[in-house]
């Protein structure tokens, strides 16, 4: 199986190279913008690539001639694409469109990475029917992203997540679990969210999901094409202030200094879904698909970052 990653200097991406290129069936073209972060160059090839230069697109989709795309690429800060709307459709949108041109010209299939900010908050957790209503520009431009996609004539996926967090092997990326340990050992005081609701996803279980759609789905036979978004993120609803309580009790940290806070404390650009999260029923029956607990997660992430102090 011949995959095309996008965005693999990214959180996702160097968890997808890193699971894929064990495979011995799997060919990997990795793709980014400018150099490879990834430490290890073995079992995979990369070119840089800027997915915003349909020219560019065209050339490395139709020299690799992909049998699958994995478009985890985007503009994920949801202020900034508050902000600079114009950048933001043109990574989110425009380049998705890019991408499902040259896919449809060497008959690729197609997974969309995708997000929970599609929804309003108001209804969740959601199940892969749910309508979506997004409050943010980023959402919105996720939204028109997946309607290209399904609008295609493609064999297409969307693996819909949450608010994912790991390790990224160049540090470059922080989240939830990152910041909150960090910020306890410097000793510093920190006020998260308590009104908010989120199934947060570590990112091998993303990873893992994408390969599973990729193999149980997208290359399977008699697939339905409606049949083709799935939720991929963590089980466990949670609070980002609950979140934060569980990284001080497994890193044995200073549970004091967090404070709770309501959603309103902060000054934001963009408005965020209160309650999002989803249900993972169709995922765990069609692909076997089984996420790590919140807990376990943590203990994945420090293992990382054990593995990476050495």
């Amino acid at each position: 199986m011949k995959y095309l990653i996008t965005g693999s200097n990214g959180l996702l991406g160097q968890h997808l190279v890193k699971l894929l290129r064990k495979d011995p069936d799997a060919e990997v073209l990795a793709t980014a913008r400018g150099a490879n972060r990834l430490k290890d160059k073995d079992g995979y090839r990369y070119f840089s690539l800027d997915i915003t230069d349909p020219a560019q697109v065209k050339a490395a989709v139709m020299d690799f001639r992909p049998e699958v795309i994995i478009h985890g690429a985007a503009m994920t800060q949801v202020d900034d694409c508050e902000i600079k709307k114009d950048q933001c459709w043109q990574v989110n949108v425009l380049a998705t469109e890019y991408l499902v041109r040259a896919a449809q010209q060497v008959d690729s299939s197609f997974l969309l990475v995708s997000t929970d900010f599609i929804f309003n908050g108001e209804a969740g957790p959601y199940d892969e029917y749910a309508f979506p209503d997004p409050l943010s520009y980023y959402g919105m431009s996720k939204l028109s992203a997946e309607m290209l996609l399904r609008t295609s004539g493609l064999r297409w996926a969307i693996a819909r997540t949450v608010l994912v967090y790991g390790v990224a092997e160049d540090m470059s990326r922080s989240n939830i679990i990152l910041w909150v340990k960090k910020s306890l050992e410097q000793g510093k005081r920190i006020k998260v969210v308590e009104d908010q609701w989120r199934t947060p996803t570590l990112v091998q279980d993303l990873a893992t999901g994408c390969r599973l759609i990729s193999e149980k789905y997208l290359t399977a036979p008699g697939a339905h094409p409606e049949d083709g978004i799935f939720n991929i993120s963590g089980a466990d609803m949670l609070t980002p202030y609950q979140m934060a309580l569980a990284v001080a009790e497994f890193f044995g940290l200073d549970a004091s200094l967090i404070e709770k806070a309501d959603a309103s404390t902060f000054t934001q650009t963009a408005k965020r879904p209160a309650k999002t999260g989803f249900r993972l029923d169709k995922a765990r029956r069609l692909l076997g698909y089984r996420p790590h607990s919140f807990q376990e997660g943590i203990a994945e992430v420090a293992g990382d970052l054990a593995g990476q102090s050495i």
